[in-house]
């Protein structure tokens, strides 16, 4: 499996785990106002983080472009920024609302990066394809 199909899967499970962990809390305290953040947690950390995973294991050409691993980490960044400052705001701290906003730009440029990687030629040759008479 690509490295970053593995990270990607990884990632994925940790925010799966965060997301319980804030269902959990909203049960117990019976405060369910983070609802939005308990969500977002799960659809944009553990499922489309899992299916990035996964797309990048069925293409391992464009698993092994540069781009895809700057995917990984601008994505990723963009969820620590943007989801516990979500949490936060929806329990009534407001003051992070422009926390929120970036890493909400951040999370979709990651996307809009995504989108170009899916659009993009497989046929892309990597650097180790080439021979060093052709360097």
């Amino acid at each position: 499996m690509p490295k970053v199909s593995d990270l990607f899967f990884k990632t994925a499970i940790v925010w799966l785990i965060l997301g319980i962990v804030a269902g959990l809390q909203m049960a117990i305290s019976g405060d369910h106002g983070a609802f939005p953040a308990h969500a977002h947690i799960n659809l944009l950390g553990w499922v489309t983080s899992a299916i990035f995973g996964g797309y990048y294991a069925l293409n391992p050409a464009k698993a092994a472009r540069k781009i895809a691993m700057i995917h990984y980490g601008l994505y990723n960044v963009g969820l620590v920024v943007m989801l516990p400052a979500l949490y936060l705001m929806l329990q009534g701290n407001t003051a992070l609302e422009p926390i929120v906003a970036l890493g909400s730009l951040i999370v979709a440029a990651a996307v809009l990066m995504f989108a170009f990687v899916v659009f993009s030629s497989s046929s892309v040759r990597l650097a180790s394809e080439f021979s060093s008479a052709t360097r």
